[in-house]
């Protein structure tokens, strides 16, 4: 015990500074990595305060670029208008003067008339000279106005050209000025998108940040309860070392049994595979006692679907012989698959005993039934079954019979009897059943329904 205890202690006291100089060693890592953190996070946001602001800058360029074209189109806008409005001015001046030749033409024209008819006089010729040169001052200013509305229209023309070729400088100033608004907004974007990306990195970054913290924070208080169980540590160490030797102890004593157990096994898992062998030869042998037993119920089940035919045939045979022998008999008539008496023609009212008359169709029906029965094979199971039914009024009770459910049997069991006592029909082909009043075959309280219920009928039928 004493060299145990020694051992816990050397092996503690090799541990301790380990751990010691891995806990230091972690801290340092961690204060290492959070500085790194601190400083990516400082130049992080200085680019983004850098950025800010020369979004800021482009924004207001752009803001100007705007202005300028604003006012450029402004400027297209009025050049447009004057345009439009020299253009107007020009045409007038080309009316007028085509309209002011129209007029010396016609003028000229009549003065030359005037002239011929006026030919050899003096004073025509005073009046024609005259009259040329007020033609031909009114053809001067005539023609000083049109030249001064040709200069006035050269003017504009130069002046149009002029501003068609500003307009042109300010078209291809604003497509310029266009093409950086796009390139700004383009670099806006980008620069958007940086910032996103960085204020997402920024984000991410802190996370880790929480979480090194989060980690450091534990390490911390891992490292104290480390610290303050170092005592305790040792302690249970020292425990722990004495229970390993017992454990040593019921070791080798596990191991002994488990040999023991070993071969306890190797014989259980031959004797499991010899009763494996027996079940699969036992599930074998079921299975083949299963197609056995499926092939003998195929067969019943034909056989059986055999007889019924058979027993069908015979049914219908025997049914139409006696329809033809009762033809025409009053109270018994063929009904399906059986023949029905009336109780007035084989028993007196309230009785149980065959009347002569009764005897007499009963013994036609049972000579009947032995001619076809000759005929039934012998294999198939068939039966006659005798069913006494009453009407629904009441007995007494002070006679024989207590009710009508001892009235029916009574009265199929003296039909059963008869065939067999007196008329050697075989008794396991016969079986007697009463049913009183509850399978009425005529509904209502008339005399007329109640002699219909009130019947025997013989049904040819199987076992």
């Amino acid at each position: 015990m004493g060299l145990s205890r020694g051992g816990g202690n050397r092996f503690s006291a090799t541990i301790w500074p380990g751990f010691v100089d891995a806990m230091t060693a972690l801290l340092m890592v961690m204060m290492f990595v959070l500085t790194i953190f601190l400083l990516v996070q400082s130049v992080l946001r200085d680019q983004i305060t850098t950025q800010d602001s020369e979004l800021d800058q482009l924004g207001q360029q752009v803001a100007e670029l705007s202005d300028a074209l604003s006012t450029s189109q402004a400027q297209a806008v009025s050049l447009d208008r004057d345009l439009a409005a020299e253009r107007e001015r020009l045409r007038r001046s080309e009316q007028a003067v085509a309209a002011a030749r129209g007029e010396i033409d016609a003028q000229a024209e009549a003065a030359r008339l005037a002239a011929a008819r006026r030919r050899g006089a003096g004073g025509a010729d005073r009046d024609l000279r005259r009259q040329n040169t007020e033609t031909q001052q009114q053809l001067d200013e005539t023609e000083a106005a049109r030249l001064a509305d040709a200069a006035a229209a050269e003017a504009l023309r130069e002046r149009l050209e002029r501003s068609g070729a500003e307009l042109d400088a300010a078209t291809l100033e604003l497509e310029a000025a266009r093409k950086q608004a796009e390139e700004t907004l383009t670099l806006l974007a980008a620069a958007e998108a940086a910032k996103q990306e960085l204020g997402e990195q920024a984000k991410a970054q802190a996370g880790e940040a929480e979480k090194q913290a989060a980690l450091l924070a534990l390490a911390r208080k891992t490292l104290s309860e480390q610290e303050a169980l170092s005592a305790e540590d040792q302690r249970r160490l020292a425990a722990l070392n004495q229970q390993v030797a017992r454990l040593n102890d019921q070791l080798g004593s596990l191991r002994a049994v488990l040999d023991a157990a070993g071969d306890e096994r190797r014989e259980a898992d031959l004797r499991a595979q010899d009763l494996g062998r027996q079940l699969n030869v036992a599930l074998l042998r079921a299975a083949e006692e299963e197609r056995k037993r499926r092939a003998l119920e195929e067969e019943a089940r034909t056989k059986a679907e055999a007889e019924a035919k058979d027993l069908a045939r015979y049914r219908s045979e025997f049914f139409g012989r006696l329809s033809q022998i009762l033809e025409g008999r009053e109270g018994v008539q063929v009904v399906g698959d059986r023949f029905v008496f009336s109780s007035e023609v084989l028993f007196a009212p309230g009785e149980a005993v065959l009347s002569d008359a009764g005897r007499t169709q009963i013994a036609r029906v049972a000579g009947m039934l032995n001619e076809i029965s000759a005929d039934i094979p012998p294999q198939i199971g068939w039966m006659i079954r005798v069913d006494g039914h009453t009407d629904n009024v009441p007995l007494s009770g002070l006679g024989r019979y207590r009710d009508n459910w001892e009235l029916s049997q009574a009265r199929a069991l003296a039909v059963v009897r008869y065939m067999t006592d007196e008329l050697g029909f075989p008794a396991d082909r016969l079986a007697p059943a009463g049913f009183a009043d509850t399978r009425p075959v005529a509904p209502g309280d008339t005399p007329e329904a109640r002699a219909q219920n009130r019947r025997i009928e013989l049904k040819l039928t199987e076992r």
